[in-house]
C-alpha cells in the first residue's frame, strides 16, 4: 500500500502544479496580454470599409469657392461574404458598364476585403443608390468624393489638381497637400472565415477627419478680368503662351494669375504634360526687356547719380562700350532729352549711361537686393531662379546690356515683386498665395498667413520719383496704350528678343507691359506677357500695353478705387482718338438743346420740354461723335 500512496502523493501534486501553472498562465493572459491577443483576433476577424475625409475647400478673398467635393462613392466585395459570385458580378457589371469577368476575378480572390478598380471607383451617387438597392451580400459602397474645380480651365495653375486617391498632384493642391487632404476613417465589421458576422462584436464606425479650409490671396473677379483679356489674347495674336500676375504691391498678396496654355483640372490626363506642370509665370525664365530698367533706374536714383529733370542726354542712336556698339530701338536716336524723357521713350543708351554711372559692381549689387538671381518664395511648386551674371564674369559690356534688360534672365513672379518694392515706397515683399486656413467644423480661422517683408531697397523719396516716372511713360512715352482716363497708371514696356543655341531668333519676342495703379497710392501691379504673337508689330506698347489698360480699368473699381482728375493729361499721337468732355444737359429745355453746338451725337428720347437724365453724365470724356443719350420730361 506504500508505494500505492507515494504515487498518489505525486500524481496529486504533478496535478495541483499543473493547475497552479494554468491559472497563473490565464491570469497572465488575461490580464497582461489579453488586450494585445484581442487585438490581433479583431485584425484577423476584422474588415475595414474606408470611409473617405471632405478634402479642404479652396475659397478666394471674398469666401467664393474655387475648389469644392463632389460625392463619388466607391464598391468594396467582401469575398469571403460573396454567396454566388457569378450571379453577383454579372448584376453589377451590368450597372458599372465592366466586364463581368473582371468584377468575378475581384470577388474571388484571397483577401479580406477588394476594392473593385477603374468603374467601380468614383461612381456617381445614382450608381450607388442602384448598387445598394441590389443588396447583394459582400458588396458595399464606401464613402469617397471628387474635386469639383469651379473654374475649370481658371486659375488652374494656381490651384493644380489632384490624383485618383484624391492626393495633390500639381499647384495649391500639392503644396498644402496635407493640410487639405484630412485623415480617412473607416466601417470596422467583424467576421468568420465564413463571412458571418462574429457573435457579440458590433461594428465599429470612425469617422473620416475632414482637411482644413484654404483661403486664398486670389481675388475671383479680378481673376476673370485677367483671363478675359488673356483670351482676347489668344484669339488675336495666336502667340505660343500668355501669362499674367496681379499683385498687391504693399504686401506681396496675389490677386490674380493665368498661365496660357491652360488646362481643365478634372481632367488633367487629357494634356500634355508640359502644359499643366509649367505655371509660366513662376517657372518661365526669360530676358525681360526694357520692363527691367525700372529696376535700372530705381538704383541711379537711390544712389543720386541722376536728376530726373535737371540731368540731360544725347542719344544718338547708339552708345559705344569697350568696343561693341550697343543699339536703341529707334534707330536713328532719341536726340537731347532730360533722363525723364530716357525713361519715357525707353531709350537704350541712356539707360547705359546710367548703369555706368552706377558701376559694374552697384548695379549687380542692386539687381541682387530687388531678388533677382534667386527664388521669391511663392508658396508654389516650380519655381525658377532666373539667369545673372556674376560679379566676376560681368564687364562693361555685360553690366551695360544688363542696365537694359538684355543678357540676363528672370521669371514674371521676380519681376513684380523687384517692380512693387519700387513702386510701394521701397520695401521688397515675399509673393504669397495662401491667406488663411479655417476649421470646417467650427468655421473659425486657426492660421492666418501675414505679409512678410524681405528687405528694404531704395527710400520712400525715391520710390516717389519712380512713380512719376512711369506715370510719365504711360501719359507721354511708349506706355501711352495703357492710358485710362480717371485712372493714375504707370507703367513700363518690355520687348524682349528670344534666344535658341545661343543666337536671337528673327521677328519672334516675348513682348510685355508691367503696370501699377493709382501712381499716388498704389493699390496693384499687373504684369502681362505675350509670347510671339501673330500679325502685329511685335512691341510691348502695341500688344501688351493695351492688355493691361484694359485690366486696369476694370480691376481698379473692384479694388475700390475711385477715379481721378489730377493724372498727367496724355500727349496725343496722330492715332489717338479725339477725346471730349460731355456737358451738362440736365436742365436744358427742349429748344436749348437743339441750340447746342457740341461735338457728339444726341440721341431724345421722351416727349416733354425739358432734360431730366443724360448718359454719359456730364463731365465723362468720349470720343468725339460718341452717342449721349438725353430723357425729356
Amino acid at each position: 500500500m506504500e508505494p500505492l500512496r507515494i504515487r498518489m502523493f505525486w500524481l496529486l501534486a504533478a496535478s495541483l502544479f499543473a493547475f497552479t501553472a494554468l491559472i497563473i498562465r490565464t491570469g497572465y493572459i488575461q490580464l497582461s496580454i489579453g488586450s494585445e491577443l484581442t487585438e490581433k483576433a479583431e485584425e484577423l476577424w476584422g474588415r475595414s470599409i474606408p470611409a473617405q475625409p471632405e478634402r479642404g475647400l479652396i475659397k478666394d478673398r471674398n469666401g467664393t469657392v474655387l475648389a469644392g467635393n463632389k460625392s463619388a462613392p466607391t464598391v468594396y466585395v467582401i469575398p469571403a461574404q460573396i454567396e454566388d459570385a457569378k450571379t453577383a458580378a454579372r448584376k453589377l457589371a451590368a450597372i458599372l458598364g465592366e466586364k463581368e469577368l473582371v468584377i468575378y476575378e475581384r470577388m474571388t480572390k484571397r483577401s479580406s476585403i477588394e476594392r473593385l478598380s477603374s468603374k467601380g471607383r468614383h461612381i456617381s451617387t445614382e450608381t450607388a443608390r442602384n448598387i445598394t438597392e441590389l443588396q447583394l451580400k459582400g458588396v458595399w459602397v464606401g464613402e469617397d468624393s471628387v474635386r469639383d474645380y469651379v473654374l475649370n480651365e481658371r486659375l488652374a495653375h494656381v490651384i493644380g489638381f489632384t490624383g485618383a486617391d484624391n492626393q495633390g498632384l500639381a499647384g495649391i493642391e500639392a503644396y498644402y497637400d496635407e493640410k487639405l487632404s484630412g485623415s480617412s476613417g473607416s466601417v470596422q465589421m467583424f467576421t468568420d472565415a465564413k463571412g458571418e458576422n462574429m457573435p457579440g462584436m458590433a461594428d465599429d464606425y470612425i469617422p473620416p477627419e475632414d482637411g482644413m479650409d484654404l483661403q486664398l490671396t486670389i481675388d475671383a473677379k479680378i481673376q476673370a478680368v485677367i483671363e478675359r483679356e488673356l483670351d482676347f489674347a489668344e484669339k488675336t495674336y495666336k502667340p505660343e503662351g500668355a501669362m499674367a500676375i496681379a499683385m498687391d504691391p504693399n504686401s506681396g498678396a496675389i490677386l490674380a494669375m493665368s498661365s496660357r496654355p491652360s488646362y481643365n483640372p478634372s481632367a488633367f490626363g487629357d494634356y500634355d504634360p508640359d502644359v499643366y506642370n509649367r505655371n509660366l509665370p513662376v517657372w518661365s525664365t526669360f530676358e525681360p526687356g526694357s520692363t527691367f530698367k525700372i529696376i535700372t533706374l530705381a538704383a541711379a536714383l537711390e544712389e543720386k547719380e541722376a536728376d530726373l529733370d535737371r540731368d540731360h542726354f544725347h542719344d544718338p542712336g547708339y552708345v559705344k562700350v569697350n568696343g561693341s556698339r550697343l543699339r536703341c530701338w529707334k534707330r536713328e536716336g532719341h536726340g537731347h532729352q532730360s533722363f525723364l524723357e530716357v525713361v519715357e521713350n525707353s531709350c537704350n543708351p541712356g539707360f547705359v549711361e546710367l548703369g555706368s554711372r552706377l558701376g559694374e559692381k552697384k548695379l549687380f549689387h542692386y539687381i541682387r537686393k530687388f531678388g533677382f538671381g534667386q527664388k521669391t518664395g511663392i508658396d508654389l511648386y516650380g519655381e525658377g531662379t532666373g539667369i545673372l551674371f556674376s560679379e566676376q564674369a560681368a564687364g562693361p559690356v555685360e553690366a551695360a546690356t544688363t542696365a537694359f534688360g538684355q543678357g540676363v534672365a528672370v521669371t514674371p513672379i521676380q519681376q513684380v515683386s523687384a517692380v512693387s518694392a519700387a513702386v510701394n515706397g521701397g520695401i521688397l515683399y515675399r509673393p504669397y498665395v495662401a491667406m488663411n486656413w479655417t476649421d470646417p467644423k467650427t468655421g473659425k480661422v486657426t492660421v492666418q498667413n501675414k505679409a512678410k517683408k524681405v528687405r528694404r531697397v531704395i527710400s520712400e523719396e525715391t520710390s516717389k520719383e519712380v512713380r512719376r516716372a512711369l506715370e510719365s511713360v504711360v501719359a507721354k512715352g511708349t506706355g501711352r496704350n495703357a492710358f485710362v482716363d480717371g485712372y493714375r497708371i504707370g507703367g513700363k514696356t518690355g520687348t524682349a528678343q528670344k534666344a535658341k543655341d545661343g543666337r536671337y531668333l528673327e521677328n519672334n519676342h516675348i513682348v510685355s507691359f508691367i503696370g501699377v495703379a493709382p501712381s499716388n497710392e498704389p493699390k496693384v501691379v499687373i504684369y502681362t506677357a505675350i509670347d510671339n504673337p501673330k500679325g502685329t508689330v511685335q512691341f510691348g506698347g502695341t500688344v501688351a500695353a493695351p492688355i493691361v489698360g484694359k485690366m486696369m480699368a476694370d480691376v481698379l473699381p473692384l479694388l475700390g478705387v475711385e477715379p481721378q482728375k489730377d493724372q498727367i493729361e496724355k500727349e496725343k499721337t496722330w492715332s489717338d482718338p479725339d477725346i471730349i468732355e460731355v456737358p451738362k444737359l440736365v436742365g436744358l429745355s427742349k429748344q436749348q438743346l437743339k441750340e447746342q453746338l457740341i461735338n457728339v451725337n444726341i440721341e431724345v428720347e421722351g416727349t416733354g420740354d425739358s432734360v431730366v437724365s443724360q448718359s454719359p453724365s456730364a463731365g465723362v470724356k468720349v470720343e468725339r461723335g460718341s452717342k449721349v443719350r438725353v430723357l425729356l420730361k
